[in-house]
């Protein structure tokens, strides 16, 4: 493994979500609150963005080459080539003060997506799944910051991140359905060690988490052990996916969102866009739609 080295100097605000595209292989990202949608090629450096009528939380892909958004005023329909933005529904339009945040499609092509109060005070955010036929069901509520979710490799068990409780909660999951139950504690962070925020599962079900606010990310066996700690150069890594050719590229956002001049003169590439090699590769991102 290598150290992280920052690919993109973006100074995001809240740099969130990045994702490797299974048939473009290039590499997806936001930034949440100067809302843009960024794509990266890393064979070329070639870098475009999009820039987004309001804060963005996630996105999937779709096997048409368009892309589904969660803004903060609901899902949506994104056509690259065109910028074509299409309002799908809003399944919060009674929560003003709500957002969308992190999100991602299953096995079989569902998209779940959480949402949090925007102000991060209230328990108000809620897990919802978007179905291909665009029929929406809430999973769970009264969440603080809903996060990073994932699945282990033989889809049975959910990983779902609420910041706001420094907790990676594991669930088992029923592919058919795309019900999860049996919520635990995966894992659980302490007042001093940051909060769990994206994550990511690689193919030997190790799950791997950015750690906001802990100058880290880390990577956990099935069980929730602890088995590897990759510091960062900025204190607050938001998100991780890999990707690459091989799918061994750990690609990690960051922020620099609420950091002070001093903290920014020891990290100044908070908000960069970073990546390094793993020795266990992930799995391709599943498309919305199935």
């Amino acid at each position: 493994m290598n150290d992280p080295t920052c690919l993109i100097d973006a100074r995001a605000v809240v740099g969130e979500g990045p994702l490797w595209h299974p048939v473009e292989q290039v590499l997806y990202w936001i930034d949440i609150k100067n809302p843009h949608l960024y794509r990266f090629d890393p064979r070329t450096g070639e870098a475009r963005a999009w820039p987004m009528p309001e804060r963005i939380g996630c996105y999937a892909f779709r096997r048409d080459g368009s892309m589904l958004l969660a803004l903060k005023s609901g899902f949506h329909i994104f056509e690259p080539v065109t910028g074509e933005l299409r309002a799908v529904c809003d399944p919060e339009a009674d929560l003003p003060g709500n957002r969308f945040n992190d999100g991602r499609v299953d096995c079989r092509g569902r998209f779940f997506a959480g949402t949090m109060d925007d102000a991060e005070e209230a328990f108000t955010g809620s897990l919802y799944r978007l179905d291909p036929d665009y029929r929406v069901t809430r999973i769970a509520e009264g969440l603080g910051i809903a996060n990073g979710i994932g699945w282990s490799p033989d889809d049975r068990v959910m990983y779902f991140t609420d910041s706001m409780r420094r907790v990676i909660w594991a669930y088992d999951y029923d592919p058919d359905s795309g019900l999860p139950s049996d919520r635990r504690v995966f894992l659980r962070l302490g007042e001093e060690d940051g909060f769990p925020d994206g994550l990511c599962v690689d193919a030997e079900g190790h799950v791997w988490t950015a750690v906001w606010g802990g100058w880290r990310i880390a990577r956990y066996a099935p069980d929730g052990r602890l088995v590897e700690t990759v510091a960062m150069p900025v204190p607050r890594p938001s998100s991780c996916c890999l990707g690459g050719p091989r799918l061994t590229t750990l690609f990690v956002t960051s922020a620099r969102i609420g950091l002070d001049p001093a903290t920014l003169e020891r990290a100044p590439l908070a908000g960069g866009l970073f990546a390094l090699e793993v020795a266990v590769p992930g799995r391709p991102e599943a498309l919305f739609g199935g």
